[in-house]
């Protein structure tokens, strides 16, 4: 007789990020009892979630912190993640895991890192700050190679690396059509991700009157991590925040903005992005709900 493997369980949460509409944001997968699981079971299980990122929740080892988080892709660990970071504070605050105030800390890999809280319930929103964002020069050469990976030729402005916790290749492409337009080569955007040791190349332009309110259009390419296009990226909106601010171009824009992403997979998720005029400081947020909320059952003791 075939004997079932002993479980254990962990409540969890799918979470939608970046809406306030379900299936229209980026999910998120959050284990909330992480307790106990190794490096190895929390990549097998990011593995089967198949999402872009899961994340696993721990009691803090900081102080100050008042909790602790780990972000998995379906292949390796994040330090930081901007629509992970959102979607497990809300799914914390809404199973009452957390005090209900206005402002928490959360553990990662990269730090300690200050979330503010906005409204309550529907009306949440749930804002976190980047790590300090570290700007390389642009180079024509990245561009040049960007517009290849990305069949568009020519149509790169500008590209530069942004590391934050993480590595973007952030790409500008002056006009939301030209961004809505691309069909990337993904192949070749994986050989240029991995060559410059990135997470992925995320491409903005410039909205207009039928991207209202949102002021830039956002896409970005993971392909090299498992995932060709990302619905709705917190890190990226965060990489291109920080270029945008070095670059003296957020006047045109303004300090506080709203950006567009996932339209061309069906979603619709706007990312609200805070920048610090004096410090160039970048907080990225917006509403999440919860598509899934349940148990999650875990086989003890079996080999990843």
């Amino acid at each position: 007789m075939h004997t079932r493997p002993a479980l254990r369980t962990s409540a969890f949460k799918q979470v939608d990020v970046f809406t306030s509409e379900p299936m229209r944001g980026n999910p998120l997968a959050v284990v909330l009892d992480a307790e106990g699981l190794d490096d190895a079971t929390m990549q097998r299980i990011a593995a089967w979630t198949n999402l872009s990122e899961t994340t696993f929740v721990l009691p803090p080892t900081e102080p100050g912190a008042d909790y602790r988080v780990r972000i998995f892709t379906p292949r390796s660990e994040l330090a930081f993640a901007g629509h992970p970071s959102v979607g497990t504070a809300h799914a914390l605050l809404e199973a009452e895991r957390v005090a209900a105030k206005t402002e928490l800390v959360q553990q990662c890999g990269a730090g300690l890192l200050p979330l503010r809280v906005e409204g309550d319930g529907a009306t949440r929103r749930i804002f976190v700050r980047a790590p300090q964002a570290t700007l390389h020069a642009p180079e024509r050469a990245l561009a040049a190679a960007a517009g290849d990976a990305l069949a568009a030729p020519g149509t790169v402005a500008l590209a530069r690396a942004v590391d934050l916790g993480l590595r973007w290749l952030v790409c500008d492409l002056d006009r939301a059509e030209r961004v809505r337009a691309l069909r990337p080569d993904f192949d070749a955007v994986a050989r240029l991700t991995r060559a410059r040791d990135a997470v992925g190349l995320c491409v903005f332009g410039r909205g207009d009157e039928r991207d209202a309110p949102c002021a830039l259009v956002v896409r970005a390419f993971c392909p090299a991590d498992g995932i060709a296009e990302d619905p709705v990226t917190g890190s990226a909106n965060a990489a291109i925040a920080a270029h945008l601010w070095a670059s003296g171009a957020l006047a045109a824009i303004g300090h506080r903005y709203g950006a567009s992403q996932g339209r061309e997979l069906g979603r619709d998720g706007r990312v609200e992005v805070c920048v610090d005029e004096a410090s160039g400081a970048v907080e990225i947020g917006g509403a999440s709900l919860t598509c899934i909320d349940g148990t999650l059952a875990l086989p003890i003791g079996t080999a990843p």
